[in-house]
């Protein structure tokens, strides 16, 4: 399991939509105002994160080397 620390650094490294939208529905943000604030439907939302989290676990596994 990756640390606060370590999730925050591989957070850093991923493209803004994805970094913005795992952020903002870690604390909890309605889906509307995540998928406003990303600029994507909200039929897209659900995608975006399974995308962001595959990229986000590629950025821990690389900083785990």
């Amino acid at each position: 399991m990756a640390t606060s620390t370590s999730r925050e650094q591989a957070l850093r490294r991923l493209p803004l939509a994805y970094s913005l939208a795992l952020r903002l529905r870690d604390a909890r943000v309605a889906a509307d105002l995540i998928c406003e604030y990303v600029g994507v439907e909200p039929s897209a939302l659900a995608g975006i994160y399974r995308i962001g989290e595959a990229k986000l676990a590629a950025a821990q596994h690389e900083e785990s080397r």
